[in-house]
């Protein structure tokens, strides 16, 4: 009897602590979990770009004047050599006040009476020839007969050709004295002078036609107004050929690699549109960023490469996203970056083996936006834990979290 008792007493303290074991055991920790798997990985740089015509042409005006209403406006296609873009009429002449105005009726004065002193010269150069080739006649009937000598015969042929000479000299002085008169007329010229009182519109005017085919991208001012030579007025482009122009962090442009292709977004568009960047610019710039911090940026300018057809209504000066890629892989060792964290020197993860969380050191490669590439420390198909807390520690029992 005291054994059965002794031995009833052995079970009621085992059990005892069995259930003050029990009781005192942590519970497993429920976490997020992941997995470390081998599949493509993407490296890329996004940033807000524009969209810009390729090479649009400019077209200014060639002189100074009056433009008429513009006869196209923004958005209009023109053809080359067909499609009239502007008119202008050419300046008049300024007012002169009362001193300018007497000025110019003397000079006008001045220049009738050099012509008219300029016919006189040419009609008494006239003269003399006729006299010169007279005397010349006479001279030579006298030689033949032997009255006069030759040396008299050939002076009389030498005064014709100075008389001829003359007559040349008198008609150009004749013709440079109309010429100082017309200058001098010209400047008694007044306002609507240039004007034909019944031409059609052009007649006194320069037409200008567009140079190129495309649409009107700009026109600087659709109303008639004054206009000075090279102001711009017209701004023609190939809505079919655009490009994508966005400016990086000098320290983010080095990274990106010749000819990387990107991806284009928010355009307004469902599709994402295809682009490769074309150009770097050597030299960075100065930009203030919203929080007033000096940045140093450098421009690049993407090839947009899907056709029209697929990205209609996308225009000149469009805002849209750019994701640039700087590296990608179809086969890489990855696991979700919210799995990773310090550990030392290094980086480690926490890795699920049999309700345990297991510290493992691995080393990092390349991150994306989501995962980091793993170079060693851990296989694929490995479960990881996802945003550790700081109270799991190595050994820890773990379940996964519900939901």
């Amino acid at each position: 009897m005291s054994r059965t008792r002794l031995a009833l007493g052995i079970v009621v303290l085992l059990g005892l602590g069995a259930a003050a074991i029990w009781a005192l055991w942590p519970e497993p920790q429920p976490v997020d979990l992941g997995q470390v798997e081998r599949a493509p990985m993407q490296i890329t740089l996004t940033a807000e770009g524009v969209t810009r015509v390729r090479n649009p042409v400019t077209i200014t005006a060639p002189i100074t004047g009056t433009t008429t209403r513009s006869p196209v406006q923004t958005g209009d296609s023109v053809r080359a050599g067909e499609t009239l873009i502007a008119v202008i009429q050419a300046a008049d002449p300024a007012l002169m006040d009362a001193r300018s105005r007497a000025q110019a009726e003397a000079a006008v004065a001045e220049a009738e009476a050099a012509v008219q002193l300029a016919e006189a010269n040419l009609e008494r150069a006239e003269s003399a020839l006729d006299h010169a080739r007279a005397q010349l006649e006479r001279g030579e009937r006298l030689a033949a007969s032997g009255t006069i000598s030759q040396r008299m015969l050939e002076d009389l042929q030498q005064a014709v050709t100075s008389a001829r000479q003359g007559l040349s000299a008198a008609r150009a002085e004749r013709d440079l004295s109309q010429a100082t008169l017309l200058r001098a007329r010209a400047q008694l010229l007044g306002p609507e002078a240039t004007r034909l009182p019944n031409g059609e519109p052009g007649e006194c005017c320069v037409r200008i036609i567009a140079p190129v085919s495309g649409t009107v991208l700009n026109v600087t001012d659709r109303n008639a107004r004054q206009v000075s030579a090279g102001t711009p007025l017209v701004t023609i482009g190939d809505l079919a050929d655009l490009e994508i122009e966005l400016d990086l962090l000098s320290s983010d442009a080095v990274r990106v690699p010749a000819d990387a292709p990107a991806r284009i977004t928010r355009w307004g568009g469902e599709a994402v549109l295809k682009a490769r960047l074309r150009r770097i610019e050597p030299a960075a710039f100065t930009r203030v960023s919203a929080l007033g911090i000096e940045e140093q940026r450098v421009r690049l300018q993407l090839d947009l490469l899907t056709p029209p057809q697929d990205r209609p209504g996308l225009g000149d000066q469009f805002r849209v996203l750019a994701q640039i890629t700087l590296w990608q892989d179809d086969s890489v060792l990855q696991l979700p970056q919210s799995a990773l964290f310090r550990h030392g020197d290094g980086w480690a993860v926490f890795r699920k083996l049999d309700g345990q969380a297991l510290l493992t050191p691995v080393t990092p490669g390349r991150r994306s936006a989501d995962n980091v590439e793993i170079l060693d420390g851990i296989e694929a198909g490995t479960q990881v834990v996802l945003f550790p807390p700081a109270s799991l520690s190595d050994g820890a029992r773990i379940i996964p979290r519900d939901g």
